[in-house]
């Protein structure tokens, strides 16, 4: 198959473009190569991507419109995975401006390119911070998700409702993918994995939202790729919904949670952490930051339903090899 990614020098964007280049597929990768964090690791990943045969890399942003729409034309792709966005909660506190120019008009741009291009599968990132203050647990897709208490969730709410208005008006079938905690090699610098083994190979602190109680589903980057990579050739038909679906009545559009739909507390996360690097860390204890829930649980009963049983790697695996792979990139 032909296909088109966003954001393909991002983490995600990474592992799904080297997996169905792997298989033999033709990817075009669009990416904006922002500085909101080393630009080096971006770089690294898509000279890893471009070593490929089968790849082709356009540099731009999502705001640049035409050259957007330009590049998806030519990619004459099948599938669109649209995975590039500002990222981060907390960064949208100190700036939200970017979270409105790459979330809402990129994403705006994005989809006006998928209605002139009309793929068989539109895929987009969500995220599972759309359940804000919502107490039911775990989180399904039924259940309402109304209050965001983070801009960041709030864009990527209005993305869910953006593409959902294109599926109808437009016939596109579309997937929401609400991704939770996702982990692994190749990861950005600013997620606590990163941080926390950069802090104790450095003998520093590091800091723990929440006293330590704060849980998490952590989704190991290789079982979210497995998941996606099922969910491709299962784009939503109208009308022909699975038990518990999400599916619209009025579109061909659902919404599917990623994840492992096992909660981990962030101390044995930590401890994993400690185990995979030889070192014990050095915990400062720190209340609930602005915009973070104290847990995120996926309930994964449609996942299940679509793809069968949910890839799971166990976490003290998945840290063990992020670990290796941080000693390798940075040759410690």
């Amino acid at each position: 198959m032909k296909i088109f990614i966003s954001g393909t020098a991002g983490f995600i964007g990474y592992h799904l473009a080297r997996r169905f280049l792997n298989e033999g597929h033709e990817v075009t990768g669009f990416d904006g190569v922002t500085d909101y964090y080393d630009i080096t690791l971006k770089r690294a990943r898509l000279a890893e991507l471009a070593a490929a045969p089968g790849f082709t890399a356009v540099e731009g942003r999502l705001e640049d419109a035409a050259l957007l729409a330009d590049s998806l034309r030519q990619a004459e792709a099948e599938v669109v995975v649209h995975l590039a966005a500002q990222a981060g909660v907390r960064y949208s506190i100190e700036q939200p401006q970017s979270y409105i120019s790459s979330n809402l008009v990129g994403t705006a741009n994005v989809l006006e390119a998928v209605r002139a291009h009309k793929p068989v599968h539109f895929l987009a990132a969500s995220t599972s911070s759309v359940y804000g203050g919502n107490t039911k647990m775990p989180f399904s897709e039924l259940d309402a998700a109304d209050a965001p208490i983070s801009l960041y969730a709030a864009t990527k709410k209005s993305n869910e409702a953006m593409a959902h208005s294109y599926a109808h008006l437009f016939d596109i079938p579309t997937t929401m993918l609400r991704f939770f905690t996702v982990y692994g090699p190749w990861g950005r610098p600013d997620m606590a994995l990163f941080k926390f083994v950069a802090a104790i190979l450095a003998g520093r602190p590091i800091d723990i939202y929440g006293q330590g109680e704060m849980r998490r589903d952590f989704t190991y980057v290789d079982d979210l790729i497995e998941a996606v990579m099922r969910l491709v050739p299962l784009a939503p038909v109208r009308g022909q919904p699975v038990p518990g679906d999400t599916l619209s009545p009025v579109a061909p559009y659902r919404v599917v949670n990623l994840a492992g739909g096992h909660p981990e507390e962030l101390m044995d996360f930590v401890r994993a952490i400690e185990a995979a690097v030889g070192q014990k860390a050095d915990c400062r204890m720190l209340p609930v930051q602005a915009g973070d829930p104290l847990m995120t649980a996926a309930d994964t009963t449609l996942l299940q339903q679509l793809i069968g049983s949910v890839p799971r790697t166990p976490i003290d695996r998945g840290v063990a090899n992020f670990v290796a792979w941080y000693r390798r990139y940075h040759r410690l």
